[in-house]
């Protein structure tokens, strides 16, 4: 018998070193601020954007680097619009996924074929690549309600004349009935505050496969499957099971206190960039206080908002993007199992904008380990073992 616990004085320690706000390169698309209580896109704060700018303006903006003019605007939204139709072949796809799958499985799955279907050129060249991204940015929604009707209501819906917006049009084909334009510009206003986000896990696993020299395609298919993961997306989805389980705000703050005095953790506070509060938040949850007085329904918003009120007291936690998000997106009538897509749907400008950012600086990323394993060993034959 042989005893192979050969150690060694210079081991290193197992204390993790994780990359969790350390500066991983460079990027002109986003910054969330010295303190980490700002965020702007190009420099355009966050708050500018969403409350006057529309979800397309950003687009343009994250991956042209400019804010578009009234033509290009015109123009930019009548191309969108016109890259909304699926391949046959695609749909076909679609049909064939499991009514139980999970709607980010799904949109993972679709952008992976399209790249089967309408492939990426080989040189990777930029047009070809903005080319992509605007196609991208059109199709998710459609792509992700077309399974939806097909394989989990059982219908397809005739949508008639499209939309103008990506918004109008997603909430067109899920209600499969004439948009309110309040409604329509809240879910606009969503999607603004979810394009983009500097480093975040998903695109940073983009900008990674992108560094590879991989397609887009292929970069974006990996930062699905990062947004896929419960500690990066996901967040908007749990908080609407939060709030659902209360019948009222005092019954809401009762049982909150209580979790917390187990420890237990609530989702949709605190993040690990900002230090005093979510900028997002302000917008995000004043969309969810006019949906509330508009559809006659502030039960969710006051069960959010007693529920942050007991966070702030007993933990100092504020509530980032997700929480108010979640009673926004039920009170425009979106399924739940859909809050992550259309984050994802919405983050596709600020992926495909960090894409070719990388590219653009021609290096791939391949960052150190602390190894903390066994020291050196002799190799022993098979029979000394």
């Amino acid at each position: 018998m042989v005893d192979h616990a050969a150690g060694s004085a210079t081991r290193p320690s197992k204390r993790s070193v994780a990359l969790s706000g350390a500066p991983a390169g460079n990027t002109a698309i986003c910054s969330v601020g010295q303190s980490g209580d700002n965020l702007r896109y190009r420099g355009y704060d966050i708050l500018d954007l969403a409350r006057e700018a529309t979800f397309e303006e950003v687009a343009w903006l994250l991956l042209r680097g400019e804010l578009p003019d009234n033509a290009t605007l015109a123009a930019y939204r009548e191309r969108l619009a016109g890259l909304t139709a699926l391949p046959g072949t695609l749909c076909k796809i679609l049909e064939h996924l499991p009514a139980t799958s999970h709607p980010m499985d799904v949109l993972r799955t679709g952008i992976s074929a399209l790249g089967q279907f309408e492939p990426e050129s080989e040189d990777r060249n930029a047009k070809g690549a903005l080319a992509i991204a605007d196609r991208l940015i059109a199709c998710s929604g459609p792509m992700l309600l077309y399974w939806h009707q097909t394989a989990v209501t059982g219908r397809r819906v005739e949508t008639g004349p499209e939309a103008a917006s990506i918004a109008g049009r997603f909430l067109r084909r899920l209600h499969d009935a004439p948009v309110d334009a309040l409604d329509r510009r809240a879910l606009d206003r969503s999607l603004i505050l979810y394009a983009e986000h500097e480093f975040n896990a998903s695109t940073f696993t983009a900008r990674v496969i992108a560094g590879t020299g991989s397609d887009m395609f292929s970069a974006v298919t990996g930062a699905i499957g990062a947004l896929r993961g419960p500690r990066h997306g996901g967040a908007n989805e749990a908080a609407l099971t939060v709030l659902q389980r209360y019948g009222d705000p005092e019954q809401a703050a009762r049982d909150i206190a209580e979790r917390l005095s187990r420890r237990e953790i609530v989702m949709g506070f605190g993040h690990p960039v900002y230090i005093v509060e979510d900028p997002r938040n302000r917008i995000i949850k004043e969309i969810a206080r006019e949906l509330a007085e508009r559809k006659g329904n502030s039960m969710p918003f006051r069960i959010a908002g007693a529920i942050e009120t007991v966070m702030k007291e007993r933990r100092s936690l504020f509530p980032n993007l997700d929480w108010y998000s979640a009673p926004a997106y039920f009170l425009l009538g979106i399924p739940r199992s859909l809050f992550t897509p259309l984050f994802a749907m919405a983050r596709m400008a600020g992926w495909c904008a960090h894409i070719m950012e990388q590219r653009d600086d021609g290096r791939i990323i391949r960052p150190g380990a602390n190894y903390i394993g066994p020291g050196p060993r002799p190799f022993l034959p098979l029979d000394q073992r």
